[in-house]
């Protein structure tokens, strides 16, 4: 439920990003919601609106979009080989289906944007492997063969494959959970695959590995954004797994890893640690990224939260401000409460390492099937997926909305925001590229909270049920203002009367070169729903005329090609993106008619609004 003040006009101001319409533009505010008792599972709610602050409130949540923190890379699952293999066998129609869900980027879509692989197995995988072993009782190192021929492998090349037809720009994190056994020291469990260390006398061996492997991805048109030198080091106990030390892993990484990469042209990233939040875990990733070798190769340091407090990777972060941190992997047990899961990986893994300065959040896993399988003998036994598949079908799980909160709203490329912790309201909020702004929240209190949220001068109210996570998305669009549209030749946009051509019959296109605006260069913002508006000048609403022709406005009714996203750009201009994903343009020149054709945005295609 929600409680909003009634609506006021607020006159407009100057941000640090330039003039905007911003205030009281009656900005609509679309509404997502989860319930710990499942009645609401994401669920789109009736939007809301900003008006007038009327003052002091108890409760209050102050959005400053120009207090700018940390760039987002993502947000999303580990893809495990076992993972890939319940997929994989699914029918087609079905596998498009659920791919299409978690990965394509839209309105009715998940937009999972980040993925963590593993190098060889992990604990998730049906069986113990990795890519370059050697044939039982072979002592002639020399002969071993780099090889992606394992079955788990082939199937998960062709759902990362599959996947990278929906979102071709979703960032890949690969991770080994152990070296090939021969390379490997002090084993003496899992048949060699758990625990022991990494043998000096491999160390450039291995890091030939990391560069053969990355270059076999790439041939497979897979481009891995970054690696970290080993899954869980102080964590000798899985299956698989490898223990190394964070002078074994800074040792490897500046004299063998770095080196190598460099050598080859290697631009993947390397990220340290990859183990839990706590104080070993914060001094083993500082010492890394401050060590004067090591340094220099290192993007950032990754996190776990099995252990320790997700505020030890501020810690971590103010050691070495210039090094990124990162949330790679965390698990829901097989038997959740919704609720409380719900609850505590919100907080946590989403709010709590973004606000501690991480540019993703993973859970961990993304499929299982009902008995919670695959995995090796020594491994995880009650991961519990984001998702469960049974053959053709799937149901979702709490991880499916823990991600689904953020990933959905929040795309890459957008900047963490200021927002201050009001009470027990804890939250999150961000920028996208597009300027729309994201609020997550969750009420931690045992009762239901009207909380009021403040942006630019405008407010609105908003009660949230005990528990429940909520995410705000808003744009800067001035929904049911009359505005003018300027470009920077300083003409303004015109609808061109709306008719047709005497001559052509064709209805008139539109322009950008009258020195006056009046009624037909004036557009009325209207909105449409999932944070798209459309403009209608003089009872006629603008079209992109399905992006193969020039726009005109002449449309007595809205459908998708009178549907806009409302662009605010950082220098506080405004574009239109159209349905076809192109944006308005006048096409480098005051006389040519506009079109919406073009796919990036450059001083043709922004504009200046009531200017």
């Amino acid at each position: 439920c929600k409680l909003e003040e009634p609506n006021a006009e607020l006159t407009s101001t100057a941000s640090s990003r330039g003039q905007r319409v911003g205030q009281g533009s009656n900005q609509v505010v679309q509404v997502w919601e989860t319930t710990p008792n499942k009645t609401k599972l994401l669920q789109k709610q009736l939007d809301v609106s900003f008006s007038s602050d009327g003052g002091d409130y108890p409760t209050t949540i102050t959005v400053d979009e120009t207090n700018v923190s940390q760039g987002i890379d993502g947000f999303g699952y580990t893809l495990s080989g076992g993972s890939a293999m319940l997929i994989n066998q699914m029918a087609a129609a079905d596998q498009d289906r659920l791919l299409d869900e978690l990965y394509k980027p839209g309105t009715d879509q998940l937009g999972v944007s980040y993925l963590r692989i593993s190098i060889g197995a992990s604990d998730l995988s049906s069986s113990r492997y990795t890519y370059d072993e050697v044939p039982s009782g072979q002592t002639d190192m020399s002969l071993a063969k780099f090889n992606f021929n394992q079955p788990e492998t082939i199937a998960l090349i062709n759902i990362i494959k599959k996947i990278l037809q929906r979102n071709p720009t979703i960032k890949i994190l690969a991770t080994p959970w152990t070296a090939p056994i021969w390379m490997k020291e002090n084993v003496w469990r899992y048949d060699g695959y758990g625990g022991g260390h990494l043998n000096p006398a491999y160390y450039d061996v291995y890091a030939s590995y990391f560069v053969k492997y990355i270059q076999a991805m790439k041939n497979q048109g897979i481009t891995i954004d970054a690696i970290t030198p080993q899954n869980e080091p102080l964590n000798y106990d899985n299956d698989p797994s490898m223990y190394m030390s964070a002078n074994e892993q800074i040792n490897f990484i500046k004299n063998n890893l770095g080196p190598k990469f460099f050598d080859n042209g290697i631009t993947t990233k390397i990220i340290c640690f990859d183990h839990n939040a706590d104080t070993i875990g914060s001094q083993y990733a500082t010492s890394v990224i401050n060590d004067l070798g090591a340094s220099k190769y290192v993007d950032g340091s990754a996190f776990h939260l099995y252990g320790g407090d997700i505020n030890n990777m501020s810690i971590v972060h103010n050691a070495n401000p210039n090094k990124n941190v990162y949330f790679t992997e965390q698990y829901v047990g097989g038997a959740s409460n919704f609720g409380n899961d719900l609850n505590w990986h919100i907080n946590n893994v989403v709010i709590g390492s973004i606000r501690n300065w991480s540019r993703n959040a993973l859970n961990w896993n993304l499929a299982a099937n009902p008995s919670l399988e695959p995995h090796t003998p020594g491994g995880c036994v009650d991961c519990l997926g984001a998702i469960t598949i049974s053959g053709n079908s799937y149901t979702r799980n709490t991880p499916y909305y823990i991600i689904g909160h953020a990933s959905k709203f929040v795309r890459p490329g957008a900047v963490r925001i200021a927002s201050n912790i009001s009470g027990t309201i804890n939250n999150v909020a961000f920028r996208n590229e597009d300027g729309s702004k994201v609020l997550l929240v969750v009420n931690n209190g045992s009762t239901s909270q009207t909380i009021k949220v403040k942006w630019e001068g405008q407010a609105f109210y908003y009660a949230i049920a005990a528990g429940s996570v909520i995410t705000f998305k808003w744009t800067d669009a001035p929904i049911g203002k009359t505005i003018t549209l300027k470009g920077f030749n300083n003409k303004y946009v015109s609808g061109e009367n709306g008719d047709k051509d005497p001559v052509t019959q064709e209805y008139k296109p539109m322009t950008c070169y009258r020195t006056v605006a009046q009624g037909w260069e004036s557009f009325t913002i209207v909105n449409v729903g999932d944070g798209k508006v459309a403009l209608r000048s003089m009872g006629k609403y603008v079209s992109s005329e399905n992006g193969s022709k020039r726009i005109t406005c002449n449309r007595a009714t809205i459908g998708d090609w009178e549907k806009f996203t409302w662009i605010t750009n950082y220098d506080g201009t405004t574009s239109l993106k159209g349905n076809n994903g192109k944006y308005i343009s006048y096409e480098n020149s005051e006389l040519s008619p506009m079109t919406c054709i073009n796919s990036t945005i450059s001083g043709w295609e922004a504009f200046k609004v009531n200017q």
